[in-house]
């Protein structure tokens, strides 16, 4: 198929030039979820306010990637020996995180903020400890978080 005959067959009804954007409050901050929750992907910007953490915690299937987008932001991420690196992220750095590998986002001085890219929000988010004691993320869970707009 060339380009002009798949540019006929296209199917535009699900074309949209509305712009999306969904702000959470976090105990540690907030985030901004700039694509919607239907996407096989999701792309947020995370705020953690000076000092504050999210859990420490691990995925059964999502897969996240960071990047620097300000201030001082700390990364916690397992390596293949099980140990946990406390990371810096710096400007032009950017990290990611597979299935069952423990991570942890923390807020430097001042402040930090990152772009986080990652597969569909499916599957657990098991806290293995959280400073907010928030259970682990299911599915129903968020989907009911969803339906609450929170």
């Amino acid at each position: 198929m060339n380009i002009e005959e798949f540019l006929r067959n296209v199917d535009r009804s699900s074309f949209s030039t509305t712009p999306y954007l969904r702000k959470i409050e976090k105990p540690w901050g907030y985030e901004i979820h700039f694509t919607p929750d239907n996407l096989p992907y999701m792309g947020k910007l995370l705020h953690l306010n000076e000092g504050a953490q999210n859990s420490l915690q691990v995925h059964d299937q999502k897969q996240e990637s960071w990047y620097w987008a300000g201030g001082n932001p700390i990364i916690m991420l397992e390596d293949s020996s099980g140990t946990m690196q406390e990371i810096p992220l710096l400007e032009g750095q950017g990290y990611t995180c597979v299935v069952g590998q423990k991570h942890r986002l923390r807020g430097g001085s001042g402040g930090g903020t990152f772009f986080e890219v990652s597969t569909q929000e499916t599957g657990t988010t098991y806290r293995l400890q959280d400073d907010y004691d928030r259970s682990d993320e299911t599915e129903t869970g968020r989907l009911e978080r969803n339906k609450l707009g929170a």
